[in-house]
């Protein structure tokens, strides 16, 4: 058995060889058949040439006719020599022998002709006839002439007979012979004629002949031709499915994408949402620059899966513009506030400025046209280090040309040469100049800005200079809209708590919505798949279940039973759990999922992860304005605590946990705290430093993220200075702390905090 993936070079010359032979033989054997007809079709031209030179002499001369004419002659001849015999006889008819000689008389003038003369030149005979001939016309002429010049005596006629009658051996051998001639060239011409019908026949039958050669490699060349089409009509095949094959790689290597994004997206959904609360939590003031580490990093993750999914869905053509009316200087307002820390941070100055010619209100995708102003700011701070950057707006309108909006980025970074422009907009490509390797990057964000601005009908420009900075203009149709109605405020607060199921694989992304939810005060229940959510809506609608759902936060996708499935079962169920609010949550790419979502019974497709302001305004479409944060009683400071309670973090942990897990957080704190100092004793009394450490040290972290921050520091002092301070000393640290840990319980406990 062969190998089918390897090429055999020698096997596949001769094959070439004869390929490239077979072309030049038909080549030969066309031009050699094409010179046989030519010369066959000369050969035939010839004869008919020949045959119409013959047709033409016989017409031209017609001897025929003349023979004739020279037998009129001679009859001519003897009716004038009877006459004349008769006159001499009879004299009393000369007028019959007058009309005899006038005709004689014009018949010999035939005899002067040219064809009469080339017709009977065939020897001395003929001449001495004419001679013969012409003297008794002119003897004759005296007496029957038109001018006659005496009477024709019977002398006279009998003289004249007798010279007649010596011209009758004569013309009948002249007439004998001219008509033998004229039957010798008959018969020649037919011969030629003969002779010219058999060439013309074997020229004929030659060039049938050649006809049937040339067919016959004509055919054959329309053959290889034929196989040739069907050839190339394979390859065309080969090459439609090899693209089908590649469309389908290309679709499957999208699908892939798009999945392996969604599984990266929601750990690190899950990581940015702990971090985001964490934030608002009380810490360790060193613990601020780890979580900011961690957050930076997230982040930057997740911009690089943002431009990884943008790619994704500009290639399979997923992503489509949503315009809207924009008020054009709240856009630019907003682009500049959120990028002017990044500039004041390195010292550049950020200005923001709109061409009065533009109308207030314009019709555009605000979301993408401010991710493409992002991008070029962002760049534009990165590789500035010093001077301004410029966002401007303009109108340009062309005359005879649709009006445009232009936007306007100029710096005064580093710029680039025509080099590092021509290839700025690949994907993956960065500069190679220092600066540029120093400011990092993955070269994804211009392609996609790109691809943007050509989505929307426009175009991204570029001009720079080395040193000198560079200016980016995103220009894309102008369409004046409406002005468009202010955003409803949804951070309103006190409305009704909303009953929510949460359908979600991920136990982090579970927690974190939970949390979400909870922060907003809404009461929450968690399932793992779409088949758990089933099943609480039928014990809902049987009445067997708790209070009745509002909403459905639904995981598009789950193991058992997915968010699509389980959507369309819920919405066979009866009313009013198969009329509940289901919201389905997707971080995947495609329109059919969007599609598939909604056409299951969906009310809305929000894309994860969820900000809390996204959540919030998600509540805000499907149940009003009223819907948001539960108000928190204000807690104001008490004289002389303010040691043993930091009331700003103590509102952030409310802020999170709510009324009820902040009462359980801290009576759970204080039992670990009593605890702690009981067992710190028992280690000073046993000597065992090392866990009177590991003691102090787990109170000191939770007292400080608690807001708790003399018992915090009582707690420090005795992680940090346990090996080094006496036994006195160290005994008083722990009865302080345990004094500390009494009055801060019970100051909580007069606050309300325990419950």
């Amino acid at each position: 058995m062969t190998d089918t993936g390897r090429v055999d070079p020698p096997a596949r010359a001769p094959a070439n060889a004869i390929a490239e032979a077979g072309p030049h033989r038909v080549s030969t054997w066309f031009g050699v058949t094409g010179l046989l007809l030519l010369a066959t079709v000369l050969a035939a031209a010839f004869v008919q040439v020949r045959q119409h030179a013959l047709l033409s002499q016989t017409v031209q001369y017609q001897d025929d006719y003349l023979v004739l004419s020279l037998y009129q002659v001679q009859v001519e001849y003897l009716r004038l020599r009877e006459q004349l015999h008769q006159e001499v006889d009879h004299p009393a008819s000369a007028s019959g022998l007058q009309l005899r000689y006038d005709i004689f008389v014009s018949r010999v003038s035939l005899l002067g002709s040219d064809r009469a003369q080339r017709l009977l030149a065939a020897g001395d005979i003929s001449k001495r006839l004419l001679r013969d001939i012409d003297s008794f016309i002119r003897r004759a002429d005296i007496y029957l002439g038109s001018d006659t010049r005496a009477s024709l005596s019977q002398q006279a006629a009998n003289a004249l007979l007798t010279e007649l009658q010596a011209l009758d051996e004569p013309i009948h051998e002249v007439m004998l012979g001219a008509s033998h001639r004229v039957a010798a060239q008959v018969t020649e011409r037919q011969q030629q004629v003969r002779q010219h019908n058999q060439i013309g026949l074997a020229l004929t039958g030659f060039l049938l002949a050649m006809v049937m050669v040339f067919a016959g490699i004509a055919m054959r060349q329309m053959r290889r031709v034929e196989e040739r089409r069907r050839r190339l009509e394979r390859l065309a095949d080969q090459l439609r499915d090899a693209r089908i094959e590649a469309e389908a790689a290309s679709e499957a290597k999208s699908e892939f994408l798009a999945d392996m994004s969604h599984e990266l997206r929601t750990p690190l959904h899950g990581l940015l949402g702990m971090l985001s609360l964490l934030k608002d939590s009380p810490r360790d003031p060193q613990a601020a620059d780890w979580m900011a580490t961690a957050d930076e990093s997230a982040q930057h993750l997740l911009r690089l899966l943002d431009d990884i999914l943008d790619l994704s869905k500009l290639e399979s053509g997923a992503l489509a513009l949503t315009p809207s009316p924009v008020m054009l200087a709240l856009l630019l307002r907003e682009v500049r506030s959120l990028l002017q820390p990044a500039a004041s941070a390195k010292g550049l100055t950020l200005h923001a400025t709109l061409d009065p010619a533009l109308p207030d209100t314009v019709l555009l995708d605000a979301t993408r046209v401010r991710q493409v102003l992002f991008n070029l700011l962002a760049n534009a701070i990165k590789y500035s280090d010093a001077g301004a950057i410029v966002l401007h707006g303009r109108l340009l309108a062309p005359e005879g040309q649709p009006p445009t909006l232009e936007f306007e980025v100029a710096d005064t970074g580093i710029g680039m040469d025509s080099e590092t422009v021509s290839r700025l907009f690949r994907r993956f490509s960065r500069t190679g100049s220092p600066g540029a390797r120093r400011h990092g990057g993955t070269g994804l964000g211009l392609a996609i800005s790109r691809n943007l601005a050509r989505l929307m009908g426009g175009e991204i420009m570029v001009r720079s200079t080395p040193g000198a900075g560079s200016v980016f203009s995103l220009r894309c149709p102008l369409q004046a809209a409406a002005a468009a109605a202010p955003s409803a405020t949804i951070d309103r607060p006190a409305g009704r708590p909303l009953q929510v199921l949460v359908a979600e694989d991920h136990p982090v992304s579970q927690l974190y919505i939970a949390t979400l939810l909870g922060r907003l005060g809404h009461h929450t229940r968690l399932v793992d798949n779409g088949l758990q959510a089933l099943r609480v809506l039928q014990a809902q609608a049987a009445g067997t279940d708790g209070p009745p759902l509002d909403l459905v936060l639904m995981d598009a996708h789950m193991p058992t039973m997915d968010g699509v499935a389980a959507t369309a079962a819920i919405r066979a169920l009866p009313a009013p759990a198969g009329r509940v609010c289901i919201l389905a949550l997707t971080a995947d790419v495609f329109v059919d999922t969007r599609q598939r979502c909604l056409a299951a019974g969906a009310a809305e497709v929000a894309t994860k992860p969820l900000s809390r302001d996204a959540l919030r305004a998600l509540l805000s479409r499907h149940f009003g304005d009223e819907i948001g944060t539960e108000a928190l009683p204000a807690l104001e400071p008490a004289a002389g605590t303010t040691l043993l309670l930091d009331r700003h973090t103590l509102l952030g942990v409310r802020d999170l946990m709510g009324k009820g897990g902040l009462s359980r957080l801290y009576a759970g704190f204080f039992v670990q705290a009593e605890d702690a100092a009981r067992r710190m004793r028992e280690s000073m009394r046993d000597a065992d430093l090392e866990a009177l450490q590991r003691c102090a040290h787990g109170t000191k972290r939770t007292a400080q993220n608690l807001g708790l921050p003399a018992l915090a520091a009582a707690a420090a002092q005795l992680d940090r200075e346990t090996n080094t301070l006496a036994v006195a000393q160290l005994a008083l640290a722990v009865q302080r702390f345990e004094e500390l840990t009494s009055a801060t319980r019970a100051l909580c406990q007069g606050e309300g905090l325990l419950g």
